[in-house]
């Protein structure tokens, strides 16, 4: 028989590099869950992200045991990271704080492709350009 889930938590965590301190060790001990063991877990399974920040979904089970499933880096996280900027524009629509190629707009697609709501990855690719914009990131093809 499959055990009780009593919780599922989700969190974003810089990969690799996470450390018991709010806001992981607040919500897991909350819970009863043992955050030395999940943050150790957590940084062996992430360690080649090296402190890009990451989602993760912990499903606690009622015998406070745990599982957790790490997803792909936010859009915009990966757009930051394309562009070379600290944070997006604050008025994207006016201000324009960075550009990406439409080659690395497919490249954050495809990695995004699974966590995305698209059937086909030129929907992804839609989806990721309207992240771009929204941030104030110009997308040259």
């Amino acid at each position: 028989m499959a055990k009780e889930i009593a919780v599922k938590i989700k969190l974003q965590a810089p990969g690799g590099q996470a450390t018991p301190a709010p806001p992981i060790g607040p919500a897991l001990g909350q819970n009863g869950v043992n955050i030395g063991q999940f943050v150790s877990q957590f940084n062996e399974r992430t360690k080649d992200l090296n402190g890009t920040t990451v989602p993760v979904v912990i499903s606690v089970f009622a015998d406070k045991s745990f599982t957790f499933e790490v997803k792909s880096p936010p859009a915009a996280v990966l757009l930051k990271q394309a562009a070379e900027v600290a944070k997006g524009s604050g008025v994207p629509n006016k201000e324009k704080v960075g550009t990406v190629t439409a080659e690395q707009v497919r490249k954050i697609a495809q990695t995004k492709f699974n966590d995305l709501n698209a059937y086909d990855l030129d929907q992804a690719e839609k989806i990721i350009r309207g992240t771009a914009r929204s941030m104030g990131v110009d997308v040259i093809d």
